[in-house]
């Protein structure tokens, strides 16, 4: 069980970055002269509810032994303290390309190997995801834009991980593959959680594969590989686990489906999906106006359509079983079953 002491720690650290957070986004509000969302009282005081219960249940987890209490304080300041001023610096590149909605601003890629819906630079970071600055910064940026509670939402992807280990019988050799690893955050907490697993992870930038194996090069058993989602080089059956974070809203509606076809296919019968990605109006349709009002700033271009098709329902359609959603924050993690045998492969 969590001490006193660690409870007033976690509050305290929240607290600081969510007050340092707050005075970047304020800043380059001034800067940008960009106006402020309007959020009416209503939906603020949904938003701190839901705030109130991440952190709640980010504590229940740790005291349920679902992961380690190291992963309450795993903040990496050193990597963001070094990230801090090259995300400063590239701000008026930044703020540019928003201004002109070039979206296109990106290095000379290979058409063949990339699809043209990732041809582009979401949220108008430069390079896309196509550079080692990218790729450096790019963490940094998200948990500024969420006050510090990115990695927070991330992590509940572990609790149903670990409840289906327990009923395998413990997680050695447990194959678990994360599609759209980025930068390798997700699975360096699958890492310290479940460090008897054997970790996979997919992305579809080179940098960020090359920043992951960088970050994760102390991981016990780990495999990383550059390929696209909708086409995985993986046996039919293949993991217990597969897992995705914030991928599904960058995709377009085909491509999401491609993507799902993919994730059942790989995973083996009776093994486990666990899908985090931005909440959707299918449960948080309090939170329209400012899920909707997203894309404004940042350029989401599939994010609209992405709101209204259901994640859990996508499971359902290629065949996942036993769907469950729940809303944490700004943010959901939807759960499902491939129908089929329960021992690990």
């Amino acid at each position: 069980m969590l001490s006193k002491l660690d409870r007033l720690a976690y509050r305290s650290q929240h607290f600081g970055i969510a007050i340092n957070a707050t005075i970047a986004q304020e800043a380059v509000r001034i800067v940008t002269r960009m106006k402020r969302p309007e959020i009416d009282k209503a939906m603020f005081a949904t938003l701190d509810q839901r705030l109130k219960a991440l952190y709640a249940r980010d504590l229940q987890n740790v005291d349920d032994g679902l992961y380690p209490k190291s992963l309450l304080f795993d903040f990496p300041l050193r990597q963001f303290a070094r990230a801090f001023p090259k995300l400063l610096r590239d701000t008026p590149r930044v703020l540019a390309r928003m201004r002109s909605k070039n979206y296109k601003d990106i290095p000379v890629v290979d058409k063949e190997r990339f699809p043209a819906y990732y041809r582009r630079n979401f949220h108008w970071q430069t390079d896309g995801y196509f550079s080692e600055h990218s790729a450096e910064v790019y963490e940094l940026g998200v948990e500024l834009l969420f006050r510090g509670t990115a990695n927070v939402m991330r992590r509940q992807i572990i609790p149903p991980i670990t409840r289906f280990a327990r009923d395998q019988g413990g997680s050695s050799g447990m194959k678990i593959l994360d599609v759209a690893c980025g930068t390798g955050p997700t699975l360096h907490q699958l890492a310290v959680t479940h460090p008897q697993a054997r970790l996979y992870g997919v992305d579809l930038s080179p940098a960020y594969v090359k920043t992951a194996r960088k970050r994760l090069e102390d991981a016990p058993d780990l495999t990383l590989a550059v390929e696209n989602a909708e086409h995985l080089p993986y046996a039919d059956g293949w993991f217990d686990v597969v897992t995705s974070t914030y991928l599904f809203h960058e995709l377009p509606r085909n491509a999401r489906r491609n993507v799902m076809r993919e994730l059942f296919r790989v995973c083996r019968p009776g093994g486990l999906v666990v899908i985090q990605d931005s909440a959707q109006l299918s449960e948080s349709a309090s939170l329209e106006a400012a899920l909707r009002g997203f894309p404004a700033e940042f350029h989401e271009p599939f994010y609209a359509d992405y709101l209204g098709d259901d994640l859990a329902g996508m499971l359902e359609a290629v065949g996942f079983v036993d769907t469950e959603t729940e809303a944490q924050m700004v943010a959901k993690v939807v759960t499902a079953r491939k129908p089929g045998g329960t021992t690990l492969a």
